[in-house]
């Protein structure tokens, strides 16, 4: 299978594709405050027929490395994000 990783910024959500198929995606809510840029990404989803494959750690990472980039902060409300965050201790430094 072909993954493809995808940020969707018109739907607010970070996409994983599986042979061109949706097969899930993690959802946020972004805001400017001040000179601080926030995503706290709410919610993570795998569809049901997807799931056991990694997919949502690949998109979570995927998430993450684009906030990185982008010059983000981090909420992890998803508590998913949160623990992914706490098995991958590398991106700590993005909560904020």
């Amino acid at each position: 299978m072909t993954a493809r990783l995808e940020h969707n910024a018109d739907a607010t959500r970070y996409e994983i594709y599986l042979d061109d198929t949706l097969a899930g995606y993690a959802d946020y809510a972004e805001r400017i405050d001040g000179d601080k840029k926030i995503r706290d990404i709410q919610h993570t989803l795998t569809f049901p027929e997807f799931r056991g494959r990694g997919v949502a750690a690949q998109v979570v990472e995927f998430a993450l490395n684009d906030a990185r980039a982008e010059g983000f902060s981090i909420i992890p409300t998803c508590w998913y994000v949160e623990k992914y965050i706490g098995q991958h201790p590398e991106y700590a430094d993005l909560v904020g």
